[in-house]
């Protein structure tokens, strides 16, 4: 059965619209989107059918949604303003309200000419650009020699699309329509058009012997310009091992780039342009960069997104965290207040955030500090793991969970596993202050020290790495070295006291806080 209505006709079965004689090429969620409307036009279609029908009962903002009524409605010649035919019911959602006419498929194939069917396939429109990071991944090449290995490469393919297919932050083009590209010479710009996405991945595989070495490289669809390049390798001894661990380090290290390109795309937007997501990014490069400047210029833009999307959990997120940042550096002016309001937005974040792993890992991580709840906090960060296994964020920020839980061995794996997923992360200072506390924990205060020196070329002013700096040399036996760190250590925070220092990390163990305490004290900090 096809749909015909105004100068459109929708063919639910080859899922395509023509305008006339020209096919309309639009987002399957678009088309699913369109064509419930019309197949329920006698009612009014609620927000909540739409979000079960179309997003298979997945929460999504008020901004998503109105976004693919507006594209639904481009599609078909209709405007918001106009609404010839698509209404909206205030509070209670949408109808299709054009006048249709049902017709069988011969019917409608005697209708269109041939003629009339090689002018709309030469004119099909290019897909506009989802409201959010998209990609689609290209079936990597086989350059072995050997077609008997094309099953790993397109496990390995496969494999990828699936991890980022759990990525909410991310659109992706499914595998059965990247695949249509499989053994083509392709432009890249093109597959960009043709696919609606904003970047594209693609690779290839040389085989020598029981050697496999894989290339892939990240390319914005939109200017061809290349964003990340990258090349990894093993022994093909068990195929399957090998395919995982290729798929893991591609999407670990893809995603921080995706997101990282983004933000950059986010700050040459003219400011009155831009939306919740364009000031959530704002705001994470803000983040990225732990200066208390910094973090007073990107609490507001998270907060803005907050305005723009009430339901924007890695926004409520990151507000929080940006409220951790501020009490671990002892910045905050009015701590009671500010302790309360970062919890009622990390609490709201896992709230909103239960299927988001970014909410759940910076929410979760900043409840540890303000309500002291470790084991709540490592369970939602390890939620977050099983919905994004290659997040490198809920790893190290688990990493620190684990240390001040007591278990510096299992942080140390976690920090080394972040630092492997995304080796030049913007928050590598961040892991290296983790690896500095865990090793401390452990002991090893010569390690320590040396990680802590790391993250402070970085960040000079992390008063935690500071204070790790000042300890660690104590207690490895360099008073100079430590009382060096103890002065700078006093510039930053003239208030901070040995007393203090229980209400400063949450730390599960006495005997932990008994080092720092230890440390500290030696080196000369006041009681």
């Amino acid at each position: 059965m096809h749909y015909a209505f105004d100068d459109c006709m929708l063919d639910p079965n080859r899922r395509e619209l023509f305008r006339g004689s020209e096919a309309v090429v639009i987002g399957p969620q678009v088309f699913d989107l369109l064509l419930y409307l019309v197949q329920c036009r006698e009612n009014v279609v609620s927000k909540d059918e739409l979000l079960d029908v179309v997003w298979n009962g997945r929460i999504v903002s008020e901004s998503t949604v109105a976004s693919h009524i507006n594209a639904a409605r481009k599609a078909i010649g209709d405007t918001g303003k106009e609404q010839r035919l698509i209404r909206t019911v205030a509070r209670k959602g949408f109808r299709f309200v054009g006048e249709v006419r049902e017709a069988s498929t011969s019917a409608v194939s005697d209708a269109l000419t041939s003629e009339t069917i090689i002018s709309a396939e030469r004119s099909i429109l290019d897909l506009d650009l989802p409201d959010k990071p998209s990609i689609a991944v290209l079936p990597f090449l086989n350059l072995s020699g050997d077609a008997e290995q094309d099953y790993f490469i397109d496990g390995v393919v496969e494999d990828i699309v699936s991890a980022l297919s759990r990525i909410r932050w991310l659109f992706v083009i499914a595998r059965n329509s990247s695949f249509t590209y499989k053994g083509r010479a392709v432009d890249i710009r093109q597959v960009g058009r043709e696919l609606g996405v904003r970047y594209v991945l693609e690779g290839s595989m040389r085989k020598s012997e029981n050697h496999a070495r894989i290339s892939g490289q990240l390319i914005d669809a939109t200017t061809g310009g290349h964003i990340w390049a990258e090349r990894f390798e093993g022994t093909l001894d068990d195929i399957f091992d090998l395919q995982d661990q290729i798929s893991a380090s591609v999407v670990g290290a893809i995603t921080r780039q995706l997101e990282l390109a983004e933000i950059e795309r986010a700050k040459r937007k003219p400011t009155d342009s831009l939306d919740a997501y364009d000031y959530y990014l704002r705001g994470r490069a803000n983040l990225n960069l732990g200066t208390r400047e910094a973090i007073d210029g990107g609490l507001p833009l998270f907060i803005k997104a907050i305005e723009l999307d009430s339901n924007y959990a890695a926004a409520y997120a990151m507000a929080g965290w940006c409220h951790f940042w501020r009490k671990v550096n002892n910045w905050m002016t009015d701590r009671p207040r500010e302790i309360e309001e970062g919890t009622r937005l990390a609490r709201r974040a896992v709230e909103l955030g239960k299927d988001d792993a970014i909410a759940l890992t910076r929410g979760g991580h900043a409840l540890a500090h303000f309500v002291g709840d470790l084991d709540m906090s490592i369970a939602l960060v390890d939620r977050a793991l099983a919905l994004d296994p290659n997040l490198a964020a809920a790893w190290f920020l688990g990493g620190f969970l684990r240390t001040e839980l007591g278990d510096p061995e299992t942080a140390i794996d976690y920090f080394t596993r972040a630092m492997r997923f995304s080796p030049l992360d913007p928050e590598m200072f961040r892991m290296q202050a983790g690896m500095a506390l865990a090793h401390l924990f452990a002991g090893r205060f010569d390690v320590a020290s040396a990680w802590a020196e790391k993250a402070y070329r970085e960040l000079p002013s992390f008063l935690m790495v500071v204070a790790i700096i000042a300890a660690s040399h104590e207690l490895a036996g360099r008073s100079a070295e430590a009382q060096r760190a103890m002065s700078h250590l006093r510039q930053l925070d003239p208030t901070l006291r040995v007393s203090l220092l229980s209400g400063w990390l949450p730390l599960r163990r006495p005997e932990d806080l008994a080092i720092f305490t230890d440390g500290l004290r030696r080196a000369g900090l006041p009681e």
